[in-house]
């Protein structure tokens, strides 16, 4: 196999002209940075629990790139062209990784509220009455659909317009993956809500194949791309975080996200982001470890 990329939590691999491998390191990212810690059997999980959603979706008639489980951190895909150069994609493109991030939200959490409380999203925005006070934990109205780019050096916000003329699509394209989503966070919350759990976030990324028919890529549905809560601490008021946003809080805790954010926005050289605590560490790898036993049921 020839190696063709190195990502923030994978690394990819060409089988053939029409398959990749993915082998899922045991790294952990934030903040598009990559973290100098690993968390042991970090990439098993995400992969087994990747694995597991493919797998249901299929039943439910959701096509995807996944072909193959390898134990016990790699799978097999099908490849799509990788076309940077957005001038390149139009609506005839066929085969491509379509460049966008869809993120679905359902409650009020995390960068959401951040946003709104700046002002850079308004509450009538997410389907609340003119004036309300956005409270962190709320249910949303009505789910809150975004996109961000998705090859770029760091996630950046795209409305409607921009997304659909950079990934090439149309209007009913742009319909399409947005009602998939809200499909796939349907089975989720259903699937959820068995094992106690509420499915606050995520996102999903897609591509096309070769007769333009959409696929859902990448991995989803793990502590990495979804924010979960128990289901009874919730109604209890206290909405605890069962996701990788454990490790964001703990650098918010620290002012690191904040000497970052504050070098960003002044165009300074950013800062490096320190290793985790042993302490820490080990509380995020048996987080993964114990979610992904509540999330598919299966023993880890």
């Amino acid at each position: 196999m020839e190696h063709i990329r190195t990502g923030k939590v994978k690394e990819v691999y060409k089988v053939d002209d029409d398959t990749l491998e993915f082998v899922f390191t045991d790294n952990i990212s934030v903040f598009d940075k990559i973290i100098p810690s690993h968390v042991p059997r970090k990439g098993e999980s995400l992969c087994r629990t990747s694995k597991y959603w493919f797998e249901l979706l299929a039943s439910k008639g959701i096509k995807s790139h996944f072909r193959e489980y390898i134990a016990p951190n790699r799978m097999r895909v099908k490849r799509f062209d990788i076309i940077e150069d957005y001038d390149k994609i139009d609506q005839s493109t066929t085969n491509y990784l379509i460049p966008l991030e869809v993120i679905c939200r359902h409650y009020a959490a995390g960068s959401l509220v951040d946003r709104v409380r700046s002002g850079k999203i308004k509450v009538e925005d997410l389907g609340f009455e003119p004036g309300h006070q956005i409270v962190s934990g709320e249910k949303l109205p009505r789910p809150y659909l975004e996109c961000t780019t998705k090859l770029e050096e760091h996630d950046r916000e795209l409305d409607e317009e921009e997304a659909k003329r950079i990934a090439g699509l149309s209007d009913a394209d742009y319909k399409e993956i947005m009602d998939t989503v809200l499909r796939i966070d349907a089975i989720m919350a259903e699937e959820a809500a068995k094992r106690g759990l509420i499915h606050c976030d995520g996102k999903k990324e897609f591509g096309y194949d070769e007769n333009r028919n959409l696929m859902l890529i990448d991995t989803f549905g793990t502590l990495d791309e979804d924010r979960w809560w128990d289901a009874e601490e919730y109604a209890a008021g206290n909405p605890r975080e069962l996701s990788k946003e454990l490790v964001r809080q703990y650098y918010r805790g620290t002012g690191y996200h904040a000497e970052l954010m504050a070098a960003r926005e002044k165009g300074l050289p950013e800062p490096d982001i320190p290793a985790l605590p042993q302490d820490v560490i080990d509380k995020v790898a048996g987080l993964y470890a114990g979610m992904y036993e509540r999330l598919t049921g299966e023993r880890f």
